[in-house]
């Protein structure tokens, strides 16, 4: 365990750590409290065992600050003054226990055997409580915010209607997400729920992508084949970034809205299809109205309901629960223990604009989780993009030197990787001794440097 002692006595500090370290445990020292609190700023603990009376700041004084700080480390508290008072006083505060000194060698060690046990069952109950919670959560839609949390509440609203929904907002702040809501809280929720990019898919294809074709409508249609809208009658046809649909190909999604039938491409005959629709895109369809680029009717269309998902640093609150959110799912997927991320990590990931908005916070959470070999994710582990944005680079007159510390630094790891390779003939167990990193960790970025 990481254990903080804080006492001004500098026999007392090296007393403790001596006595700690030879049961493994990882301890650090400080003499006073501010100190103290600006370690476990930088790195929180597990076990704090902290003096109740130091010159400065007192010891209740350190727990109430770190405790206003979000600090979740278990307090142990240490006075020589005998004092029933201020021992019950800091357990009322927030401390886990109090030592009176002096103390013998064994007194210690039970007491924090004793912490560390119920930190554990803590975190078992925590995990336990996240688990549960995204079980719960509806589709994975992660967020107390008021914005965030108003469009949830539209979603459900208009579930139990069959108007036609848009549904706008950056790529990655979760479209999909809410337009699978609309579709599993109405009543087409037992039917099929059919997504298409409009934008992925190549505009000469994407007509009978949509609508389907008859045989022989086109070299290569050997056979009929039913379009997405006939695959989703009955249910809900999700169309994302519809403002990529080509003009052509509007008027005949607008005609499918209005008269509810398609016709294949090559075939006259129309088909009936009862299709809830829903859209979405993340570009201004005003603006696109008014360059000519959509069609004004087929605009009116879709926008029967509008729902507007805020990007992802408009609602920075919901950041520490879409990162539990993550923690567990990733833990369940990768087969992970960890238990969240340190303060100093968690700071980086508040301030962050997150321009890839929820989505972008995911694979930062996945790629982080892989890369921690203990139970908390600091900031060692989060990609250079999220700690160190923007970094500059700088050319000289004379010499054409990169000093961006992203992308040097992943020059001299890829290097690195491929000589420890080199060196144990591609045996990767050994490459990662070599290097200092666990084995899922080498694999990881041997995959990410395309070393495999």
């Amino acid at each position: 365990m990481n254990i903080l002692i804080v006492d001004d006595e500098l026999g007392l500090r090296h007393t403790l750590t001596l006595i700690l370290g030879a049961e493994g445990h990882d301890t650090r020292v400080a003499s006073d409290g501010e100190t103290a609190l600006r370690m476990l700023a930088e790195r929180d603990a597990d076990v704090v065992l902290c003096d109740l009376r130091m010159p400065g700041m007192d010891g209740l004084t350190v727990l109430d600050k770190y405790r206003a700080g979000a600090g979740r480390a278990l307090v142990i508290m240490m006075s020589a003054y005998g004092d029933d008072d201020a021992a019950v006083d800091a357990i009322k505060r927030g401390a886990y226990d109090f030592l009176q000194k002096p103390f013998r060698a064994d007194q210690v060690l039970l007491v924090v055997r004793k912490a560390i046990e119920r930190e554990g069952l803590r975190q078992q109950v925590v995990l336990l409580h996240e688990e549960i919670a995204a079980l719960r959560a509806p589709n994975g839609l992660v967020g107390h915010s008021s914005a965030f949390q108003q469009a949830i509440n539209v979603a459900r609203k208009v579930a139990k209607h069959p108007s036609t929904v848009l549904i706008t907002g950056e790529s990655g702040s979760g479209k999909e997400l809410i337009a699978n809501l609309i579709h599993e809280a109405g009543p087409r929720a037992s039917a099929a729920f059919v997504a298409v990019n409009c934008g992925a898919i190549p505009e000469h294809l994407l007509e009978s992508e949509l609508f389907g074709h008859a045989r022989g409508a086109f070299t290569g249609a050997v056979g009929e084949r039913s379009g997405l809208f006939e695959e989703a009658d009955g249910g809900t046809l999700f169309l994302d970034e519809i403002g990529e649909l080509p003009v052509p190909l509007q008027v005949k999604l607008l005609r499918a809205l209005q008269e509810g039938e398609v016709r294949p491409v090559g075939d006259n005959t129309p088909r009936k299809v009862d299709v809830r629709v829903v859209a979405a895109t993340s570009r201004d369809l005003e603006s696109e109205v008014r360059a000519g680029r959509f069609r004004a009717d087929l605009f009116y269309r879709v926008n029967v309901v509008r729902i507007q998902l805020p990007a992802l640093r408009d609602r920075r609150e919901d950041i520490p629960d879409l990162v539990r959110h993550f923690v567990t799912i990733f833990n369940k997927r990768l087969a992970l223990r960890v238990t969240g991320l340190t303060p100093a990590a968690m700071r980086f990931l508040m301030d962050y604009t997150w321009p890839g908005n929820v989505r972008e916070l995911e694979n930062v959470i996945e790629r982080s989780m892989v890369l921690t070999d203990g139970t908390l994710v600091d900031v060692e582990h989060l990609p250079a993009s999220v700690h160190s944005p923007g970094a500059p680079t700088t050319s000289g007159d004379d010499e054409d030197l990169d000093l961006s510390v992203k992308r040097r630094t992943e020059t001299l790891e890829r290097a690195l990787i491929e000589r420890a390779l080199q060196q144990t003939s591609g045996n990767r167990t050994r490459a990662a001794r070599l290097l200092d990193l666990s084995h899922r960790a080498l694999l990881y970025k041997i995959k990410e440097y395309g070393l495999e």
